[in-house]
């Protein structure tokens, strides 16, 4: 039996993801980003840890109070953002969310043994901009924001993945799912966009036993070329050193 962490698990493919763990039999907490939405979350009785991942501070108190795993799932994110948001800490909201916070949680959390990175289909035209990661000087196109955070998420997991040879770090497309951020129309339903997350999280099969990989129905697919640029990775983290005062130690 593990014990699994799963971010932004009050809906959605989180939800999914933590029931399927449960029904194996497995240890799970959830991840809420405030207390009403932990009071709501769909599996009652199912310990729930609560941070807003919008927030520095929240972010860091989550890392210090949630315990030790052994497997973190980071499923939160936020979809394209029609306007440039900015949080209270003066950082753009879909870089915060997305690429900022599961990045201060692997840097402050005890290691677990297994990692799992949700990106998207969208991280293929995502681009490693680390000269304007926020959207400051360029104009603002939220569905890019979103694509390129996707693509961050890909190259923090395999920067992870290289950094710390021990952790098995991957990173799961789990494709277009109907969900609020999938929207009615997707193709696939929450089964599917949980599945790679559970297989990874807990089988010990060859295909599952890797690190560094990009998934997608347990398919280890090609990620976007600039994830696996170590220049990318490396600035990546410097990137987020720098705005969040958090060291990823090697």
């Amino acid at each position: 039996m593990a014990r699994v962490l799963v971010t932004g698990s009050t809906d959605g493919i989180g939800l999914e993801t933590a029931a399927q763990l449960l029904r194996l039999g497995h240890d799970v907490v959830l991840h809420a980003r405030s207390t009403a939405r932990a009071a709501a979350a769909g599996l009652p009785g199912v310990p729930t840890v609560v941070g807003d991942l919008a927030s520095l501070a929240e972010t860091k108190a989550l890392a210090r109070d949630a315990g030790v795993y052994d497997v973190v799932v980071h499923n939160a994110g936020i979809g394209g953002q029609d306007e440039r948001q900015v949080t209270g800490d003066g950082l753009e909201r879909t870089f915060q969310v997305n690429t900022l916070a599961p990045y201060v949680l692997t840097a402050l959390m005890p290691r677990p043994a297994r990692l799992i990175y949700l990106s998207s289909g969208l991280e293929s035209v995502g681009v490693a901009d680390l000269a304007d990661l926020q959207y400051e000087r360029k104009p603002w196109h939220g569905m890019q924001a979103y694509s390129d955070s996707k693509l961050h998420d890909v190259a923090l997991a395999f920067a992870v993945a290289r950094l710390w040879p021990q952790v098995r770090s991957n990173a799961v497309d789990p494709g277009w799912i109907r969900t609020k951020l999938g929207g009615p129309s997707a193709t696939d339903g929450l089964p599917e966009g949980a599945e790679t997350q559970v297989w990874l999280a807990t089988a010990d099969d060859p295909a599952a036993a890797v690190t560094g990989r990009y998934f997608k129905r347990r398919t280890d697919l090609k990620a976007n070329p600039a994830a696996y640029d170590r220049s990318v990775q490396d600035g990546l983290l410097a990137a987020c050193e720098a705005l969040s005062g958090v060291k990823l130690t090697s």
